[in-house]
């Protein structure tokens, strides 16, 4: 089957520096309200890219959890593929994609740890099942079947009930931006770029890219 025909011409809106807040954040905050407004389905859900200690990258969607001027964060597993890549390379690149708005936001910035008071407030907030697989699921590790999976949860729930403590393995991590990129599709392929840019002195200055 070919595919190199499939193509859609952008044509919902614009963007130039002239419109673009002058701190990133706060452009990200009122793009991410249009996405909500706009019932854009899981407007929270980025792509997080990572890179091993051998160069190797590898991408996943995950949901953003909070963003401030702080930075942009997440939790998983800290033993997971993308646990071990931040812990051998502390950087990493997020992509946010709302298709029905035809945006796109490129994040890309190096990457902490929350604290333990942080992770535990957020791990008690989550739904029940939701902190039981937590426990259950040595993510990333290969299993031989899923009753195996779905035997280890029956376990955990039976050993924890409604009370299951945060494993050690599980938290949240935080992107601290030094480059944000806003693209906004147009037509004839000539989409509009505004990247943002953390200077030396710790302000943001912002230029206009080539599509």
């Amino acid at each position: 089957m070919s595919i190199d025909h499939l193509r859609k011409e952008y044509s919902r809106a614009e963007l130039s520096k002239s419109d673009v807040a002058s701190d990133p954040v706060e452009q990200f905050s009122k793009w991410f309200e249009e996405a909500r407004l706009a019932q854009v389905p899981e407007h929270n859900a980025m792509s997080l890219a990572t890179i091993n200690a051998q160069g190797r990258p590898s991408s996943r969607i995950v949901l953003i959890k909070e963003f401030d001027q702080r930075g942009f964060t997440w939790f998983t597993n800290y033993s997971s593929r993308k646990g071990l890549d931040l812990e051998s390379n502390p950087h990493a690149a997020l992509l946010f994609h709302w298709v029905e708005l035809e945006r796109q936001v490129r994040i890309e910035g190096r990457i902490e740890k929350l604290s333990t008071t942080e992770n535990d407030i957020y791990f008690k907030s989550r739904p029940l099942n939701s902190r039981l697989g937590a426990i259950a699921s040595a993510q990333s590790q290969i299993v031989e079947n899923r009753a195996i999976l779905e035997d280890k949860f029956i376990q955990v729930q039976a050993e924890y009930g409604d009370n299951p403590p945060r494993p050690a393995h599980w938290g949240g991590y935080r992107l601290i931006p030094d480059y944000l990129e806003f693209w906004q599709g147009r037509n004839s392929r000539l989409h509009d770029r505004i990247a943002y840019i953390k200077q030396s002195d710790g302000e943001w200055g912002t230029q206009r890219l080539q599509p």
